[in-house]
């Protein structure tokens, strides 16, 4: 299936990625941040109904100045002592979050709706582009924060780091050799109020035909290419 995935993702279209029964045991829509319009916004809440994302690469988050929130909540904890306590991690399932800054383009109006969250997505997508080749790019002339699309920061070393949604969709987004930027949201059963099974995800993509692809095959992949940076 990672070479279906692969096509996709070169496409603009979306893949239904897959983490580990270990980790989170959970399926994120994924689609290369370049090609998301409000439909595809509409499509992830409709259907996903959990967080819509945008991961970077870590390189593009240095360059932008982008901090991990934690980070943010340590330093500011000096003068917000609650704010450094919020920061400390026990999360179950890994050692730390991937969430930086929250945003909004500065073209949206309010940020919440299809329109601006797909603008604020696509934006984000040319932001990284743009940085990745060099180009000077001013961060906070594009965008403003609070805002309603949160960023993720990928590990520096992705997949050989962590492995979380965050850092496979940005291995995946390289296996296809495009713009490192996917816009993701976790797939949710209203029936049981818990993260989609893997089977019910399974039989949606399916039903839609979109690619599915495992935590597992996309490590495999990406540990046997290893796919140059794309820097376009």
């Amino acid at each position: 299936m990672i070479e279906e995935a692969i096509r996709a993702f070169r496409k603009g279209k979306p893949v239904l990625l897959y983490d580990f029964e270990s980790r989170e045991g959970e399926t994120d829509i994924a689609i290369p941040a370049l090609a998301v319009e409000a439909r595809d916004v509409a499509f992830m809440r409709r259907e996903g109904g959990g967080l819509i994302c945008v991961s970077v690469p870590f390189e593009a988050a240095e360059l932008f100045g982008l901090p991990f929130m934690h980070e943010v909540l340590e330093r500011s904890g000096t003068d917000f002592p609650v704010l450094r306590d919020l920061s400390q991690h026990d999360i179950k399932y890994d050692s730390r979050s991937s969430f930086s800054i929250w945003i909004n383009h500065r073209d949206t109006f309010t940020g919440i709706t299809d329109i601006d969250r797909s603008l604020t997505i696509r934006k984000m997508g040319e932001a990284v582009r743009s940085v990745l080749k060099g180009d000077d790019y001013d961060f906070g002339a594009e965008f403003r924060s609070p805002g309603h699309v949160a960023v993720l920061k990928a590990s520096a070393n992705l997949v050989y780091e962590r492995v979380g949604q965050t850092e496979l969709s940005i291995a995946l987004a390289e296996l296809a050799e495009i713009t490192p930027a996917v816009a993701i949201c976790e797939m949710l059963d209203e029936e049981t109020g818990r993260a989609l099974s893997k089977d019910r995800a399974l039989e949606f993509a399916k039903e839609k035909g979109v690619p599915f692809v495992t935590g597992e095959e996309v490590v495999k992949a990406y540990r046997e290419y290893e796919p140059v940076r794309v820097k376009i």
